[in-house]
């Protein structure tokens, strides 16, 4: 029920960044949790069942249909939270992590705001992202189909071209370390300017979370920021 009261709370005038802090204090969560915007975006997919909003396609129709294109609908048009570029200029940070989750439904649309990817470049610190698959597989939501769909590879290196001039690593799961620091793949990824580190991704507890959390901040504190992220690392090396 908590997108209904968020409805009728942006129907009253509050902000989303105002509704997610109270929301956050009610529930006992300690971590600040700052939307990307507090303009509307919607994800909408293009598929060969017609345009679907995000929930009609995860949820109802259960991701069945073949995903053609993704948009950001109000993107262009939003600003990013000034409290979200605030922090991103702190010199308390230390470190970005882009989480486990679908590049194309949870990340671009954050990207996707003008000003966000200029925001995060800007910062003086290491931006890491970690893997969403494992075994070359997504273990959650419609991650691996999607890329299919959409005609990309599902491997750690297409994550990596996807995030290309953003991020400084790339954290793979242990079943994925050899196909990505062998060969042809780890010369791509040292050109692409990423170094390739390892954990075991797959997160089925809450000490799972907690261990990976700590090996993707370690690993960035290894990692210095690019001073341009495009010019290529000659260094790939595990976490």
């Amino acid at each position: 029920m908590l997108h209904v009261e968020r409805t009728r709370r942006l129907a009253a005038g509050e902000t989303l960044t105002q509704i997610m802090a109270d929301l956050a204090h009610r529930f006992g969560v300690a971590t600040r949790l700052l939307p990307m915007t507090d303009a509307p975006v919607a994800t909408l997919l293009d598929t060969n069942a017609g345009q679907l909003e995000f929930q009609h396609y995860f949820v109802r129709l259960r991701t069945l249909p073949e995903v053609q294109r993704l948009h950001y609908a109000g993107a262009a048009q939003a600003r990013p939270s000034e409290h979200l570029l605030t922090l991103l200029r702190s010199r308390a940070l230390e470190a970005i992590i882009l989480c486990p989750s679908n590049p194309y439904l949870s990340i671009d649309p954050i990207l996707a705001v003008p000003g966000i990817r200029a925001a995060l470049r800007a910062a003086a610190v290491p931006i890491v992202a970690v893997s969403p698959l494992v075994g070359g597989r997504a273990v959650k939501g419609p991650t691996a189909k999607i890329i299919q769909e959409l005609g990309i590879e599902t491997s750690s290196l297409a994550i990596a071209r996807h995030y290309a001039g953003l991020i400084d690593g790339l954290l793979v799961d242990e079943s994925d370390a050899s196909a990505a620091l062998t060969g042809s793949v780890a010369e791509e990824f040292s050109k692409l300017g990423i170094v390739v580190g390892t954990a075991r991704t797959l997160m089925r507890t809450l000490d799972d979370r907690q261990r990976l959390a700590e090996v993707a901040l370690d690993f960035a504190r290894r990692l210095r920021p690019a001073e341009s992220r495009t010019a290529p690392k000659s260094l790939v090396g595990g976490a």
